[in-house]
């Protein structure tokens, strides 16, 4: 597509230069750029990207967009009044608008973004939509292979060709996970969602966003773009009733154009889980929607992922999907990977992996497993670095409150000190049930050589991750792995116990035998 023609669509937008060269690709890291690419300048928290206009040059760079004045480099210059929102209108210009010929779900919230992708992305999938999944865990575009994940919302021009690309394989939906720096960074500004999803809100990313009430006015942003999508004519928002910012995004919703269904557990919810009974392997409930009242399981445990699955349920629904089918079809989800995912089959305690590394979500995992009545509850967990810090003391003080016992390590201290974060942990540890082993993969085995039948461990905070990130540097780390090899250790180590112990008793057996029988010829001799 000509420049000029990409121009177009961006208000305000100046192109100055004679050459109007045809775009191939758009792209914000210099490292990638060549020929018949357009080179975005953006600013960054950590970098300039006018600090890199030359380089993407050297390296073949087309033409260039800036929201500043032409450096005078010899190629087409567009300046704009906001780059990354530019980014985003011509990554959907040049993928055709993907979105406008499919099904979009947008996922948002602090917790359970992930799961209620990943359920309603199986849902659409059982109910006959071929899918396409974008978020935390896994890209999902149709194809055998599938891309590697680098943000849970991706940049602009790798969204808007995963959209196309699924849209090419035959998807006629897709689910996505939209993160509040998503938002904020206009990734989605051009995405024509049909269906907007908010979970719940609680104390995260304050770091970028200030204040909850800027965190909130990101999330609620998902809702001003649906609600704004002329494209779409049957626009819903499915919120979260028992959550009191989902119930301030509804009344938001009220004068919009679009169809607001409330989940939740209690009264006033369209969609309403109730008569909750939960066990190892699952959680069954009533569904009520109006008068009717539906038998529903899922293969999960905890209320909050009642709530995940009622979440997916009700969007499911507004895409299209039977009411019935879809209840039968809650009962046949996969396991989501590394949320509560238990790594201990067949063992007479029980180990579970989660990414909870919120004080709410830490709260939520344990309070879950609590309710499964165990002997001790253990858990192991730290804090990122380079993240919202006053959540530290918080999750110690959650930590010190619900479990029998802790052991507090690092989780990804990336460029912070993971002894800073550690002591920052341990300043909200309230009692001395817990122990510091700063070493993750130490801390995982100890906490493993404690388990007597009847405990359950959580091993918390990254989930299905398989790196740890320490002085900016990536190794292969992944808790499922770890936990997994720990226990076969201890069960190798419990076999060699209870063989030893058995041929100690065979040997003292026949040292018994042949005692009573040379007590037995003496004896013998004597009479």
């Amino acid at each position: 597509m000509k420049l000029s023609k990409l121009t177009e669509s961006i208000y305000q937008a100046v192109l100055t230069g004679s050459d109007d060269p045809e775009i191939q690709t758009l792209c914000y890291d210099s490292r990638r750029s060549l020929e018949g690419s357009l080179f975005f300048a953006l600013k960054g928290q950590n970098a300039n990207g006018m600090d890199f206009i030359e380089s993407a040059v050297k390296s073949g760079a087309s033409g260039i967009v800036a929201e500043a004045d032409d450096c005078g480099l010899g190629v087409p210059w567009v300046k704009v009044p906001d780059g990354r929102y530019a980014m985003s209108a011509m990554s959907d210009m040049i993928n055709a608008s993907p979105s406008s010929a499919m099904k979009i779900a947008g996922i948002t919230g602090t917790n359970g973004k992930t799961t209620t992708a990943f359920l309603l992305y199986h849902l659409l999938e059982k109910g006959q939509r071929r899918c396409g999944l974008l978020g935390t865990i896994s890209y999902k575009t149709g194809s055998e292979e599938e891309p590697v994940v680098t943000h849970t919302t991706p940049e602009a021009p790798e969204l808007q060709s995963y959209l196309s690309e699924m849209l090419s394989n035959g998807c006629v939906a897709a689910v996505m996970e939209v993160s509040s720096h998503g938002i904020v960074q206009k990734r989605t500004a051009h995405v024509q969602f049909d269906v907007g999803i908010f979970t719940n809100l609680s104390r995260d990313h304050l770091d970028f966003h200030e204040s909850m009430e800027q965190y909130y006015l990101a999330k609620r942003e998902l809702f001003e773009q649906v609600a704004s999508c002329d494209a779409k004519s049957k626009k819903v928002a499915v919120i979260n009733y028992d959550d009191e910012w989902g119930k301030k995004i509804i009344g938001y919703n009220k004068n919009k154009k679009l169809k607001t269904l409330t989940y939740g557990l209690g009264a006033g919810a369209d969609y309403r889980a109730v008569d909750l009974r939960q066990t190892r392997k699952g959680t069954d409930f009533t569904l009520e929607v109006g008068h009717r009242q539906i038998r529903t399981s899922i293969p999960f445990i905890g209320k909050f992922n009642v709530y995940n699955a009622l979440a997916a349920f009700v969007a499911g629904v507004g895409m299209g999907l039977n009411v019935r089918e879809t209840v039968s079809n809650l009962a046949d989800l996969p396991q989501i990977p590394g949320r509560l995912e238990i790594v201990s089959e067949r063992r007479p305690f029980d180990v579970y992996i989660d990414y909870a590394h919120t004080p709410d979500a830490l709260s939520n995992a344990l309070l879950t497993l609590e309710e499964l009545n165990p002997r001790r509850l253990i858990v192991v967990f730290g804090c990122g670095g380079d993240r919202d810090a006053t959540k530290r003391a918080q999750m110690g003080k959650v930590a010190a409150s619900i479990a029998n016992y802790a052991i507090i390590t690092s989780d990804n201290p990336r460029s912070e000190s993971p002894s800073q974060i550690i002591s920052e942990i341990k300043s909200g540890f309230e009692g001395s049930h817990y122990e510091i082993v700063e070493d993750r993969r130490e801390a995982i085995a100890l906490a493993v050589s404690y388990l007597l039948p009847g405990d359950i461990l959580l091993i918390a905070g990254k989930g299905h991750e398989t790196y740890q990130e320490v002085s900016g540097k990536r190794t292969a780390f992944d808790d499922r792995i770890i936990a997994g090899q720990m226990l076969n250790d201890r069960d190798h180590v419990f076999a060699d116990m209870v063989r030893e112990k058995r041929e100690q008793y065979e040997k003292d057996e026949l040292e018994r035998e042949n005692r009573g029988q040379t007590e037995g010829e003496e004896e013998f001799r004597r009479r």
